[in-house]
């Protein structure tokens, strides 16, 4: 009678104990998840369209150092 264990060596299979590891289920989503926030961060900084956050959004004019000037009066 042959020998169950070997049964996999006729098929061209090869046994689970030769086989690496998978990945798990959690570490492909978590990946799929950080390319698309990348993907999603470079196409609304490219398009324009990322709401114009950065250090001018709270200044009153276009010109950084105008309000500089005023930063160190007191009123």
């Amino acid at each position: 009678m042959r020998n169950l264990s070997n049964s996999n060596s006729d098929n061209g299979v090869r046994p689970t104990e030769d086989r690496p590891p998978r990945t798990p289920r959690w570490v492909k989503v978590s990946g799929f998840i950080a390319i698309v926030v990348v993907l999603l961060f470079v196409v609304l900084h490219l398009t324009g369209l990322h709401g114009g956050h950065g250090p001018g959004q709270h200044m009153s004019s276009g010109d950084p150092s105008s309000n500089m000037e005023h930063a160190g009066q007191q009123p």
